[in-house]
């Protein structure tokens, strides 16, 4: 199952729309190779949406550096280099950079945020203004969500 949801403002409260799809077929796990495997589900859930802005995905953009691509920056890539993408990690990933932790609420825990053709410090502010007061924003809980009803 994948799943995506629209948003208007970073600040809302509820999306403008969902979507889910169940994917008949997912190439299996393979280390080092993670986007193989979740590249075309996120490019399924995106199919027949207009006026996309900007992607945020639970996810990094890039790993250890802005040089080893991501899932995000695969997904930029499969997406012509239109959309800029934001990822949202719950993990550090390897050498992480400290300037990409996001504390967010009263959590102590934080988020590590990456992005592509937006700057870090404006994707930090983005989903640093998302609805909710804990440490993951209320939104990327629900597709969250969303995506694991199928599995459940």
């Amino acid at each position: 199952m994948v799943a995506c949801l629209g948003i208007k403002n970073w600040e809302d409260e509820k999306a403008e729309y969902a979507k889910q799809h169940f994917i008949e077929q997912i190439e299996p796990y393979a280390s080092g190779e993670f986007y193989k495997r979740e590249l075309p589900c996120l490019l399924e859930a995106l199919k027949d949406l207009d006026d996309i802005e900007c992607i945020v995905l639970d996810g990094y953009v890039w790993l250890d550096e802005p040089t080893h691509k991501g899932l995000g920056l695969h997904l930029y890539e499969a997406l012509e280099k239109k959309v800029p993408i934001i990822g949202v990690a719950k993990a550090k990933f390897g050498n992480t950079p400290k300037e990409c932790e996001l504390l967010r609420g009263k959590s102590e825990k934080p988020l590590y945020i990456t992005s592509k053709d937006m700057e870090l410090e404006e994707a930090k502010k983005a989903i640093g203004s998302m609805d909710g007061k804990y440490r993951f924003p209320t939104l990327l809980k629900e597709v969250d969500s969303l995506a694991r009803r199928g599995f459940n």
